[in-house]
């Protein structure tokens, strides 16, 4: 069987040299993960933020720049491709952007992407992704879905069996909100990850966090072995080549 492999990030974008977009080491190490070699193919999907025909010009300019052949999911106002699963089966990485995992977990539904996703996953494509694009492969997660107080999302895909928290270092209300909610038990063990920084899971456990900027960390939130408070525990990423 094909090693299943998702790389959850809280990263992947930075500016560009001469576009206003690059792609940033996360999602180049997507593709490193992938093992593809000569153009390696990346499905961008966009569900998150609404399918925004602009940022796909500017992810195809990116992805073109560093030698990727670059194609979209886009499900508004109906899907792009005959046969979504036979796309994605096709592709060496499917990357998912940031936006509301709360509409992009309902419109996978509707069209059936959530369990075509788990077909590609178990066939051997790298899943990848940045904020609602790490938040939808796990269990839950906190998210702005719903406004700007977070809330919790229960109903990620659930191919990983933890918690996910995002920009852990970046949104104030974030980490205070994911350690709460672990040491009630409302949410399990959860994976975070600051801004720049990546979670490797092979199959269902993960192996290694990564960080294309320097410093970042990502941590592992579980409840106490006594069940009566929460312990945070700093991963120390490996540096991908690149950084800054």
């Amino acid at each position: 069987m094909p090693e299943q492999t998702i790389l959850a990030t809280s990263g992947g974008y930075a500016p560009g040299a001469r576009t206003r977009v690059s792609l940033a080491p996360l999602v180049r190490h997507a593709v490193e993960l992938s093992g593809a070699e000569g153009t390696p193919a990346v499905c961008f999907v966009g569900t998150a933020s609404g399918d925004q025909a602009w940022f796909r010009a500017e992810l195809d300019e990116a992805a073109r720049a560093v030698g990727l052949q670059p194609s979209h999911l886009v499900l508004f106002p109906m899907p792009n491709v005959p046969d979504v699963e036979e796309h994605l089966l096709a592709q060496d990485v499917v990357w998912v952007g940031g936006g509301s995992v709360a509409n992009l977990l309902a419109v996978w539904r509707v069209h059936g992407v959530d369990r075509i996703m788990r077909t590609v996953w178990e066939a051997g494509v790298v899943l990848s992704g940045v904020s609602a694009g790490s938040l939808c492969w796990h269990a839950g997660g906190t998210t702005d879905s719903f406004g700007p107080d977070l809330r919790p999302v229960h109903d990620g895909l659930g191919f990983l069996p933890y918690a996910n928290g995002v920009h852990h270092d970046s949104e104030v209300r974030r980490r205070p909100l994911v350690r709460s909610l672990v040491a009630a038990g409302d949410l399990p063990t959860a994976y975070c990850t600051d801004d720049g920084v990546g979670l490797v899971y092979r199959g269902t456990t993960m192996v290694e966090a990564v960080t294309e900027i320097r410093g970042k960390a990502a941590y592992r939130v579980s409840c106490t072995d006594d069940g009566d408070g929460v312990l945070e525990e700093r991963l120390e990423p490996r540096v991908l080549p690149g950084a800054r």
